[in-house]
């Protein structure tokens, strides 16, 4: 960070020694970038263990940067007791701690350093582990969003300041406490933002603007004043006042940050995916295998193809046992593979309650937020069942990361593969049944939605089926997506080209089909801003599935949003 920031920004700072002292303490700083958490590591010579965002760690490269430099995940959204307890034990263990306590980017009236109010926890913090906090105010990293900035030799000037330590007040009552701690708090980022205009003569284009102001993203007014205009008369129409008005505006310039981070962190994982591809080399079939395991499908139909083995051994074992394994009815040379597993969470209400089947994404790395779910799904009162899919969570191979030998350039694996979760799924379907379950329900996302939409295909009996950002159109999904760059490249050298690949399509894609169930069952949900399965892909199988519904949610195909509205419009459909 020395190194990289040294070149590109001048970085002054006051009272670096208060920052270095010894001992555990909390370090809270204001947030105007995503790059100050960088920026304030490369001048503290002790090293800090930031709380970031718990949606950047399910992301394999970054998840792993994280980590590896000991950050941890923070939900901004609701209190998460691991955090917490990660938190405290690391200051009494004499460790430095970083958090933003404005929970997010923040500029102008809403940033705390115009006054707008801190969120709690992080006087709850350090009165808990007993040590101070350490305020910290940085100006001037947000400029670094301009491309200019990083031209050689331009030494962007970005200024810092430590306060004093805030001690925690044990000897306090702890509600009085923690007030104490939030005034004092507050009170000093006042104070070092003022010091370091005065210190260092500030004008405004120094002080915090927003990051698509930076990036100059300024709105055209010149060519567009009647627009400009017609706008406002439709939105005042519309509006009953001008507050309305400004939150309106203020959510359009939100939805812009959103389509930029989620750019961001879609290209991010579509290089994760093409490197994960290219680590092992894994090389096409030749154009004879696929020319022959096409030509053997093309014998069978859709219920054919899906058509699942009877084990009636999986029937009994269904109980109070916290997972479910079998033998999949699908050999591959991975015998970790071979081994089915189903994670399950019963209701109150037992086995002959209805129940979801959660299928997750590609290359999903924790399903904490899969187990909160299934926790909402039985207050509701459905049993939950999370399906490992093929080449996931149990089922890796050593030596492979997770979902990494799901999709690659080998589609006669993918096509397997796909054949496999499908075939799983409905065995356990027809051992629930058998258990007394008359109801089932399907949340996939990404992967697990495309597996969950082959689903509807041949299942009847689908109370709902929640599709999250499905890869439906698979013609885009290999010969156009981003994330499937290296797989192109080896098609190509094995000269398998786009006709023989769709020959298939009949039994892998669902927008070659229709759904066995009654459409209206199904929701398809769409990312805004998604660049690897787009909007407009799932806007056309929703057309060709008559009567099913599509909700539309502002972010890019990777993100926590999405599952939260998904499970809250199904509970307004009543599930």
């Amino acid at each position: 960070m020395k190194v990289l920031f040294g070149c590109v920004a001048s970085v002054r700072v006051v009272r670096p020694k208060i920052a270095n002292q010894e001992g555990g303490f909390l370090l809270a700083g204001n947030h105007i970038s995503h790059f100050d958490p960088f920026i304030i590591s490369s001048v503290v010579r002790r090293k800090i263990d930031w709380m970031a965002m718990a949606e950047f760690f399910p992301l394999p490269l970054l998840g792993l940067f994280l980590r590896a430099v000991d950050a941890f995940p923070a939900d901004r959204d609701r209190a998460d007791h691991t955090t917490i307890r990660t938190a405290i034990e690391r200051l009494k263990q004499g460790r430095i701690v970083g958090i933003f306590p404005e929970g997010g980017i923040r500029d102008g009236e809403r940033s705390i350093l115009e006054g707008a109010p801190l969120r709690a926890g992080a006087s709850a913090l350090a009165h808990i582990a007993g040590v101070p906090i350490l305020p910290c105010v940085i100006v001037g990293s947000d400029r670094l969003y301009a491309k200019r900035s990083w031209l050689p030799w331009r030494r962007t000037p970005i200024w810092i300041a430590f306060g004093d330590p805030i001690p925690p007040f044990r000897d306090l009552e702890k509600a009085a406490a923690r007030a104490h701690i939030e005034h004092q708090l507050a009170a000093a980022f006042k104070h070092l933002y003022v010091e370091l205009r005065e210190k260092f003569q500030l004008t405004s284009d120094d002080l915090p603007h927003p990051p698509k102001e930076r990036m100059g993203k300024k709105r055209e007014l010149v060519n567009h004043e009647d627009h400009e205009k017609h706008e406002e008369n439709f939105f005042r129409a519309d509006f009953s006042s001008s507050h309305d008005l400004r939150v309106l505006r203020g959510e359009t310039k939100q939805n812009r940050l959103r389509r930029f981070a989620a750019a961001g962190v879609d290209a991010l994982m579509c290089a994760s995916m093409n490197l994960l591809q290219s680590r092992h080399r894994l090389n096409a079939r030749s154009r004879e295998e696929m020319e022959h395991y096409v030509a053997e499908c093309e014998k069978l139909s859709l219920h054919d193809y899906y058509s699942p083995p009877h084990n009636a051994d999986l029937a009994g074992a269904v109980g109070n046992a916290a997972a479910l394994t079998w033998h999949s009815p699908i050999n591959t040379k991975f015998p970790a593979n071979n081994v089915a597993r189903v994670d399950l969470f019963p209701s109150a209400r037992g086995w002959s309650a209805p129940t979801v089947l959660m299928l997750h994404a590609l290359m999903s790395v924790t399903h904490n937020g899969y187990r909160r779910s299934a926790a909402r799904f039985n207050e509701l009162g459905w049993n939950a069942c999370f399906v490992h899919l093929p080449y996931h969570y149990s089922r890796v191979p050593r030596g492979y990361w997770n979902g990494e030998l799901a999709i690659t350039a080998d589609l006669i694996r993918n096509a397997e593969g796909l054949r496999q979760g499908v075939l799983e799924v409905r065995q356990l379907i027809s051992a629930l049944r058998a258990h007394g379950c008359r109801e089932f329900g399907v949340l996939g996302a990404s992967y697990g939605a495309w597996i969950g939409a082959l689903l509807a295909c041949v299942e009847r009996d689908l109370r709902f089926v929640a599709l999250m950002a499905p890869i439906v159109n698979i013609e885009h999904a290999i010969w156009q997506s981003p994330a499937a760059i290296f797989m192109r490249r080896e098609l190509r050298r094995v000269k398998i080209e786009p006709s023989l690949v769709a020959r298939h399509f009949y039994l892998s894609s669902p927008t070659h089909n229709q759904p066995l169930c009654d459409a209206a069952r199904v929701l398809f949900v769409a990312g805004d801003f998604d660049s690897i399965v787009r909007p407009a892909d799932i806007e056309a199988i929703h057309e060709r599935w008559r009567g099913s519904e599509l909700l539309r949610v502002p972010q890019g195909h990777f993100g926590y949003r999405m599952l939260r509205e998904t499970i809250a419009r199904l509970k307004e459909r009543g599930l």
